[in-house]
């Protein structure tokens, strides 16, 4: 004779994953792995404030933002930089609007 279980749909509902837009203080070169690791998941949008790395050492932040944007890059997402110390990385599903800036016009085209 067979046995059967009986399951109730209602209480197995998958766990939904949630975005987290998650804030990040980059301090040094070695702070990246936490910020890399929430990207990889694929549901975190990071928005890391860069002043204490740029202010200490500009040189391991160009290396810190380099390594960020590889990563970014391979995961199909997007990187952008809000004023001077906040840069915004998200994964595949989201997307930065990054607004077009006008034109300067050149004192010579006024004449056309």
């Amino acid at each position: 004779e067979d046995e059967y279980v009986e399951i109730d749909l209602d209480s197995a509902k998958p766990e939904e994953n949630k975005v987290i837009v998650k804030p990040f203080v980059l301090r040094d070169y070695e702070g990246m792995d936490e910020i890399l690791n929430s990207l990889r998941t694929g549901y975190t949008i990071a928005v890391i404030d860069i002043k204490p790395l740029k202010t200490k050492d500009i040189i391991e932040l160009k290396r810190a933002i380099s390594k960020i944007k590889k990563t970014v890059d391979a995961l199909d997402g997007t990187i952008a930089g809000f004023g001077d110390n906040i840069i915004l990385a998200t994964p595949q599903f989201a997307h930065i609007h990054k607004p077009t800036l006008p034109q300067k016009k050149n004192k010579t085209d006024y004449f056309r």
